[in-house]
C-alpha cells in the first residue's frame, strides 16, 4: 500500500474540509458535533448541503460519470466519508445511498433501474432505507422470512422489518424478500427496490433513547410490486447483498468521529487542568488515538483493494470491529474523564456514550462480524 496521498486526492480533501467549514450552520459543532439525525437540522437543512454537495459532484465522486459521478478513485470515496462523519455525517441518509444502495443497483440492475434510480441519488434528490433485519432475523439476516409471492406481473409482500434506519425520509425501500421458502437459507431471497408510498407499506416509529426518530418497523400487508422493481435474477439476491455489505461495513468511517469527540474530551480535561499529572489519563487517551488510527490503517487495505480493482475480501469485516472499538473507547474514556458531565442530555459525553452504544449494533453486529472473521480469515471451524 502507497501511504502517499496523491496530489489531486490532497486538494479534494482541502476543498471539501473548507465547503463543510462554510456551508454547515454556525452552531453545528457546539457544544459537540452534531449529527443529521437531531430535530435541530431540519430536512430542508439537509436537503440544501447535500444539494451543495452534488451541484459540485462531490456526493457521489467515486461513481462513473455515467451515472453522475465522475470517475474519481475509491480514495476520494474514503475522504468524503472522513471529513463528513468526522464533524457528525450531514448528509444523514444519503451517504447509505452513495455507498452501497446506488453501487448494488449498478452491479444487479437493469439499464432501465440504473438510468431511473442512479442519477437521482448522485444528485440527492431521493432517499432510501433498507429494509434488512426481522424481530427473528437480525443479524442472523439469512433467516428473514418477509415472502414475496409472484402472482403474475407482480409480487404479493407479506411480513415485517425492524430497526429500519432513516425510514421517516425514504422515498425508497431496499427491500429483502423470501421468494422461494424450500430454498436453502442462503438462497431463494430476493431484492425488490419499493416505493414506501406503496399500498400495504406501513411505517411505526420505534420510540427509543438514542435518536428517538430514527429507527422503524415495516409492515407490509398484501403489498403488490411489480415484478420489475426486482434488482436482479429471482432467488439470486443473497449475492448482492453480500457485496452490498462488504462496501457498507467501510463506507462510515467512524473512526473519524470517534477520533473527533477524543480530541474534544482531551481539549476538556486539558482545560480542567486534569492533564497535568495524571499519566494513567494520558496513556488512555494515547491507546484510545492509537485504536482510532488502527481502524483507519484497516479501513485503507479495504479501499486500496478496491482503488486497484481487486475481488473483495474478508479484510471488510476486520474493519468493521476494529471501527467498533474504536467508538467504544473512546465512549469509555468519556464517562470516566467528563463523569457527571457525561450524563447531561445532548452532551459530549452522552453523545459519544450513545455513539459507542449503536457501534456494536448497526451493519450487523460486533459479534457477528468477529464470527466472520474466525472464520473466513482465521480458518477456524463453525
Amino acid at each position: 500500500m502507497d501511504f502517499e496521498w496523491a496530489d489531486e486526492d490532497l486538494e479534494f480533501r482541502r476543498e471539501l474540509r473548507q465547503f463543510v467549514q462554510t456551508e454547515l450552520p454556525a452552531w453545528w459543532a457546539l457544544p459537540r458535533p452534531r449529527t443529521a439525525g437531531q430535530p435541530e437540522y431540519t430536512e430542508a437543512e439537509c436537503g440544501a448541503f447535500i444539494g451543495k454537495l452534488a451541484e459540485r459532484n462531490w456526493l457521489t465522486p467515486h461513481w462513473p460519470a455515467a451515472y453522475g459521478g465522475r470517475d474519481a478513485s475509491a480514495w476520494q470515496h474514503i475522504i468524503l466519508g472522513e471529513e463528513l462523519w468526522s464533524v457528525g455525517e450531514p448528509r444523514g441518509p444519503q451517504y447509505m445511498s452513495v455507498n452501497w444502495i446506488g453501487p448494488a443497483i449498478m452491479m444487479a440492475g437493469t439499464e432501465e433501474q440504473k438510468q431511473k434510480y442512479l442519477g437521482p441519488i448522485a444528485r440527492g434528490e431521493i432517499y432510501w432505507c433498507q429494509g434488512f433485519s426481522e424481530p427473528d432475523a437480525g443479524s442472523d439476516l439469512a433467516a428473514l422470512r418477509t415472502a414475496a409471492v409472484r402472482d403474475g406481473d407482480e409480487y404479493v409482500v407479506n411480513g415485517s422489518k425492524i430497526w429500519t434506519s432513516h425510514t421517516p425520509l425514504a422515498d425508497y425501500c431496499f427491500l429483502l424478500v423470501r421468494t422461494d421458502p424450500q430454498a436453502e437459507q442462503h438462497k431463494g431471497i430476493s431484492i425488490l427496490l419499493v416505493p414506501t408510498d406503496t399500498p400495504g407499506f406501513e411505517k411505526r416509529l420505534i420510540q427509543n433513547f438514542i435518536k428517538p426518530h430514527a429507527f422503524a418497523e415495516c409492515f407490509f400487508t398484501d403489498m403488490r410490486v411489480p415484478v420489475s422493481c426486482r434488482l436482479g435474477p429471482e432467488n439470486d439476491g443473497w449475492r448482492t447483498v453480500r457485496s452490498a455489505l462488504q462496501f457498507e461495513r467501510v463506507g462510515a468511517p467512524k473512526y473519524a468521529r470517534a477520533a473527533l469527540m477524543l480530541d474534544r474530551i482531551a481539549e476538556w480535561a486539558r482545560d480542567q487542568g486534569l492533564l497535568d499529572h495524571d499519566t494513567e489519563m494520558q496513556r488512555r487517551l494515547g491507546e484510545a488515538r492509537a485504536i482510532c488510527e488502527a481502524a483507519r490503517i484497516v479501513t485503507y487495505r479495504v479501499i486500496d483493494e478496491r482503488a486497484k480493482q481487486l475481488p473483495p475480501s474478508p479484510y471488510s469485516y476486520l474493519a468493521r470491529p476494529a471501527m467498533v472499538r474504536a467508538e467504544r473507547a473512546v465512549a469509555a474514556l468519556a464517562i470516566d474523564i467528563l463523569g457527571p458531565e457525561a450524563l447531561e442530555l445532548n452532551s459530549l459525553g452522552e453523545a459519544t456514550f450513545a455513539n459507542g452504544i449503536m457501534a456494536g449494533i448497526a451493519a450487523g453486529t460486533y459479534e457477528v462480524n468477529l464470527n466472520l472473521i474466525s472464520r473466513l480469515l482465521l480458518n477456524l471451524p463453525h
